[in-house]
């Protein structure tokens, strides 16, 4: 509309307060609301009431947000509607977890100029608030599409009105920004690490009939903390080779420059992970990259063996744990079965307070747990099949023999991972001592009058022995470094498990560490550069190739003649001392970055070998049969949009927790 020869309208019936912003233009028989600060023009009919003429001010972009509370509706006010913060009790431990410390967060201080907003006293930040919203989509798994959510954007709407809406293709962007800064954060990281790196690799389902391997790194930095990232989450069908997986592998270290500065990697057992971890270890070692010619580079999970052992056990009883599933579910059945069990239970004199449970097929320890219960209940099985004719599912006395003997193995199973998931930091020190008692526990088992059990114990140790020849040597040395023990534990343990062949193995356990400890101080950063020893700089590298073929017989003779002048070395010196006094709240990686100074050689080697994960299952997954799963939203999302996600995640989620 043409208002060059409008009038503008002065009334004293104009009483609202918008109308202090707003000029009430009149040509003919129109009248036009024009604000006075963007020059917008709405309606200004009496008939139209000042209600969109309220909403534009608060809207309006050039105008000062000072004042603004008096366009807000007196609905709009409503005491039920704000939240009275006295009137909460908040139990502050329990919360103290579950609350993100925001003076921790980092948001972005350098807000782009063309996409700030002035509104009085705070600076909308569009770009920033998009990045929020892309990192509260990585941190917490949502759907990138909640940001096209129709009640979301209601939501936001409300709460700022100025922010505009993104696509998804705009959050996916977002995401992959996060994570591409994220990443060189984290190759900074890596790149000033003062020791070796040791990888575990896990592979994830996914819905979109894809698996995902995931590479994760672990480390002890500068602060003797123990630390864990996930460096790589890539797609591959099942149509990829041994080859091929090795090749991946092998690309996202060189991608990540750290095959150089690689320890160990960490698998579950199985034969394909053999084959793949010969052919990155042949890689790594025709380059001299691993410490003695990759004696320390296989790891075995665990977790992993002692869940393959459970499963021998659990089918060893499947019948029978069968019967007693049929049985607690009859029993069950009806409120009057249910007290006519309890009666019987009352009348054999069962003491449990606990109740008959059924186990979850995807956790074991649940099915120990239904099987110790019912243990309890025995004689009430019993008796209520001899009074009720209807009952006939109650196990025989050899079943029930035989539940004693298998609930027992998987009790000791339990007890030890839950050992080892007890501390999201559990050091690579704390698996020799668990692990020997599962030894000692399969050769007794090995021996039982009962053909069934001595048969499954048999199963059950070959499984195990095969994982003890290839992780054993390692799993002693991570133990000899614990100040608490040093060689002593491998001295008790070792006769119980190989009796007269003990002192043989001891010794082997002892030429490794020497081997091991030998090879750190020949690369160590505080060896005399007089040696002629070659030290890369980058902390805890090792020398070059070429160095050392020239040079190896010289380091040898230098370590020779010192020993025999009577130099002793950090190793001497720590196995020559007293143990450390055992304690509760011992904190081994605190003891280490207290005696550095003492054994700056020795603690090299601390450094890479307590940082081994020995296992590479958390809490959560410890007991699982199943795997594990990627989200079926972010299944459905193209393969470097999924990386981005679950790397960027896991980052940002260290920096919460530390």
């Amino acid at each position: 509309m043409d208002l060059s020869d409008a009038v503008i309208v002065n009334s004293s019936r104009l009483k609202s307060v918008v109308w202090n912003d707003f000029d009430r233009v009149k040509k003919g028989d129109t009248c036009v609301a024009v604000c006075r600060h963007c020059k917008k023009r709405l309606s200004g009919s009496s008939t139209s009431g000042t209600s969109h003429l309220r909403n534009h001010l608060i809207r309006c972009q050039r105008r000062s947000n000072h004042g603004i509370a008096q366009y807000i509706t007196v609905r709009e006010k409503k005491k039920e509607g704000i939240l009275a913060h006295a009137n909460f009790n908040v139990d502050q431990e329990q919360r103290k977890d579950e609350m993100l410390n925001l003076v921790n967060v980092k948001f972005e201080q350098d807000p782009m100029k063309d996409e700030t907003v002035n509104t009085g006293n705070n600076n909308f930040d569009q770009r920033r608030s998009r990045r929020d919203l892309a990192r509260m989509i990585i941190l917490h798994g949502y759907p990138l599409a909640m940001a096209e959510h129709f009640w979301f954007r209601v939501f936001v709407k409300n709460l700022q009105p100025l922010f505009e809406f993104v696509t998804l293709d705009i959050v996916e962007a977002d995401c992959r920004d996060i994570y591409v800064e994220e990443r060189q954060k984290v190759s900074e990281v890596l790149d000033k690490l003062p020791g070796k790196i040791s990888l575990s690799a896990d592979l994830w389902a996914t819905y979109a009939n894809a698996e995902c391997l995931c590479l994760t790194a672990h480390y002890i930095d500068e602060s003797w903390q123990l630390k864990k990232k996930i460096l790589n989450f890539v797609m591959v069908d099942h149509s990829h080779t041994e080859d091929m997986l090795s090749e991946v592998i092998m690309s996202c270290l060189m991608d990540w420059d750290i095959d150089r500065k690689l320890f160990s990697m960490t698998f579950d057992s199985s034969s394909t992970n053999d084959n793949i971890v010969f052919r990155i270890r042949d890689r790594l070692s025709q380059n001299r990259f691993l410490y003695c010619n990759g004696q320390f580079f296989d790891v075995r999970c665990a977790a992993n063996v002692i869940n393959l052992m459970v499963q021998d056990a659990l089918e060893a009883l499947c019948e029978v744990t069968h019967k007693i599933q049929e049985s607690i579910q009859f029993f069950k059945s009806t409120e009057a079965m249910q007290a006519k069990f309890n009666e019987v239970a009352q009348e054999v004199g069962v003491q449990s307070k606990r109740p008959l449970c059924l186990d979850h097929s995807s956790q074991w320890n649940s099915t120990y747990v239904m099987l110790e219960v019912a243990l309890e209940y025995r004689e009430a099985f019993s008796l209520l099949q001899e009074n009720d004719t209807v009952y006939t599912m109650c196990p025989s006395d050899i079943e029930w023999e035989r539940v004693t003997l298998v609930t027992s193995c998987l009790k000791l199973f339990v007890e030890v991972a839950n050992e080892f998931t007890k501390s999201k930091s559990s050091t690579a020190n704390i698996y020799f001592p668990e692990l020997c008692n599962i030894h000692l526990q399969l050769i007794e088992w090995c021996t039982n009058s009962d053909a069934c059990i001595s048969s499954l114990a048999s199963k059950m140790k070959s499984k195990f022995e095969e994982y003890w020849d290839r992780c054993g040597s390692g799993l002693a040395v991570a133990a000899m470094l614990d100040p608490r023990y040093k060689m002593k534990l491998v001295e008790y343990y070792y006769p119980l498990i190989y009796g007269s062949s003990a002192s043989e193995r001891i010794d082997d356990v002892f030429h490794c560490v020497k081997e091991l400890y030998n090879e750190h101080s020949i690369c160590s950063p505080l060896a005399s550069i007089d040696q002629g020893l070659a030290w890369q700089v980058g902390g805890g590298a090792r020398c070059s190739p070429a160095s050392r073929d020239r040079l190896m017989g010289f380091d040898k003779f230098l370590h020779d003649t010192s020993q025999s002048e009577g130099t002793k070395s950090d190793l001497d010196k720590y196995l020559e001392e007293p143990l450390f006094p055992r304690s509760v709240d011992f904190n081994i990686l605190n003891w280490w970055k207290v005696h550095t100074p003492r054994y700056p050689i020795l603690s090299m080697m601390a450094r890479n070998v307590l940082a081994t994960p020995m296992s590479k299952l958390a809490s959560e997954f410890a007991f699982s049969t199943e795997r594990r799963m990627l989200d079926r939203d972010w299944s459905s999302l193209n393969p470097e949009t999924v990386q981005a996600l679950m790397c960027s995640q896991d980052w940002i989620r260290s920096q919460i927790e530390s």
